[in-house]
């Protein structure tokens, strides 16, 4: 069953579920519907949302809570680590469709123990030049899936207003002793870039 997390909660993920090593961490979001003249004639058009390319990313982070070189940063133009341990499966550029929109697959026995944490990152692809933010997407989440069985672990469903935002620290995998826990974290920025970003890693 899964377990439906609130902004700042903690859970186990390897503790109770004895040989969990493979799972698959979706990340999925809506664009808001346009309003007003434009909207309108998008809907004649067919179209009546924003295409917002939102970009997943994941920061594999050292114990001082350091990215350790950009080798270490997997995302839309490094879609696997070094070790085989976290592989992005491509950028969705639109969001379009249901369930998860973009997908990363992590094997928690394969992460090298000099790493600490998995931070999961969702930002809007030049969000400057398109006057784009987080107010322009709705229905945002990351769940945890077990790889083996398929089954939904937990979800964090983004419910803050992040109008004005371009960028979102989601969650976090991290390490506790010799199992692995997930945070709910949803804290925005206005980081204009993925660069801007691990800057503070």
């Amino acid at each position: 069953m899964s377990v439906n997390l609130q902004k700042g909660q903690k859970v186990d993920l390897t503790k109770g579920n004895s040989g969990l090593s493979k799972i698959i961490v979706g990340l999925g979001w809506d664009a808001v519907a346009h309003t007003g003249a434009k909207g309108l004639f998008s809907s004649l058009l067919g179209k009546n949302t924003a295409d917002v390319d939102c970009d997943a990313s994941v920061l594999m982070l050292d114990e001082n809570n350091k990215l350790q070189g950009v080798t270490n940063l997997i995302y839309f133009g490094n879609l696997k680590s070094k070790d085989g341990s976290v592989t992005h499966t491509g950028d969705n550029l639109n969001g379009e469709g249901d369930g998860d929109d973009e997908v990363i697959l992590v094997d928690l026995s394969k992460v090298p123990t000099n790493f600490k944490k998995l931070l999961f990152i969702v930002n809007i692809y030049d969000s400057t030049k398109r006057h784009q933010d987080f107010g322009m997407i709705k229905n945002a989440f990351i769940r945890v899936v077990n790889s083996t069985n398929k089954k939904e672990l937990i979800k964090y469903s983004l419910s803050d207003n992040y109008a004005g935002k371009t960028a979102l620290i989601v969650g976090e995998i991290y390490r506790d002793d010799s199992e692995w826990k997930f945070a709910a974290i949803g804290e925005s920025t206005t980081d204009d870039s993925l660069k801007s970003i691990i800057a503070k890693y």
